[in-house]
């Protein structure tokens, strides 16, 4: 005989799961991730740490929840993200031991510390990322942490075929670095080739276009909205266009802004984990501009030439005053005098 389960309301029924939303997110990262380690000059060292950035991830979630007698849920697939994400916020001159102290930082400090998966606060692999900043500076943003992409001087006009064969193969100013310590004029041929993956950078920088076909592909299959992305990187170009490097204005320099650096993958698939962002509609505009305007602010006038991790980690600090401030009446709620 059946028997009839009563419970309290909301009654909710979906056939997503975790696996399979973290399983887009894979999908999502993949074409990325690929271009990223393709692109960049030491492509098999960008690829060792891809995977072992992965397995640490697994092995770390895995071994804690086995030693805290909890089920262990690695096939939900959440440690595979946390390491690609992680593996993409990296340069691809990193030391071996280095994804690895940065997947311990975020599978145990920041998630499984908490509580494991949805109890996390921050993103855990932006708090892994800004560990190993904090710990081992010279290794994440140092002179010689990143090389000239593989094709440099492919795509451009002739002030970058000369940049490009005056570039030292060993070391590669970043273009948001080149932009901070006071680089030329944003030409054409700088977005062309941010857009394209043609830059240097971490291995998930570097390729514009594949990050935001990712996030195309996330707000289709509803994995994630689009107010997040939408706002943070509308936000961007619009303070960048009031108060740019080169003055008020400057059309060329906001756009450069949106293709340069981890925006595109903090805005869409960062920025929007589940766990450390907002739950109501207003909540997420408000989360989309604030990181929006943190980004800004730190790369105009902050001590990195990037703000997107510290952006997104300062905004999921005030997601529980958002989301208490946002959420929706009840009703037939009594006012309270």
């Amino acid at each position: 005989m059946n028997k009839l389960v009563v419970s309290s309301t909301p009654h909710i029924r979906s056939n997503d799961s975790v696996q399979k939303i973290m399983l887009d997110v894979i999908i999502a990262l993949t074409p990325a991730c690929v271009a990223g380690i393709i692109l960049h000059d030491h492509s098999l060292n960008a690829l060792i740490t891809v995977a072992i950035s992965i397995i640490a991830c697994v092995l770390f979630e895995a071994g804690f929840q086995k030693l805290a007698k909890q089920t262990v849920a690695v096939s939900d697939l959440s440690a595979v993200v946390t390491g690609l994400l992680l593996a993409m916020n990296l340069p691809e001159t990193s030391p071996f031991w280095m994804p690895i102290v940065g997947a311990f930082f975020s599978i145990i400090v920041a998630k499984q510390v908490f509580g494991g998966l949805g109890q996390n606060f921050i993103n855990p692999a932006l708090a892994g990322r800004a560990f190993l900043l904090a710990a081992y500076p010279t290794n994440m943003t140092g002179s010689s942490a990143f090389t000239a992409p593989r094709f440099l001087g492919a795509v451009g006009d002739a002030a970058t075929s000369a940049t490009s064969a005056a570039a030292d193969a060993a070391t590669y100013a970043t273009p948001l670095t080149t932009l901070k310590e006071g680089g030329a004029a944003i030409t054409s041929s700088d977005i062309i080739n941010g857009f394209i993956g043609n830059v240097g950078g971490t291995i998930g920088e570097t390729c514009a276009v594949f990050l935001i076909l990712g996030g195309i592909y996330l707000m289709v299959r509803k994995v994630i909205s689009w107010r997040i992305p939408v706002v943070y990187i509308a936000t961007v170009f619009i303070f960048m266009l009031i108060f740019g490097r080169n003055g008020a204005g400057d059309f060329m320099g906001a756009i450069n802004e949106l293709v340069a650096g981890g925006l595109m993958l903090g805005a869409f698939f960062m920025a929007t984990d589940y766990a450390s962002s907002p739950v109501t509609p207003l909540g997420q505009i408000i989360m989309g501009f604030g990181c929006g305007i943190l980004t800004s602010i730190i790369r105009l006038w902050g001590g990195y030439p990037e703000g997107v991790s510290y952006s997104i980690l300062l905004m999921n600090l005030c997601v529980p005053l958002i989301d208490r401030f946002t959420e929706p009446k009840i009703f037939g709620e009594v006012k309270k005098k």
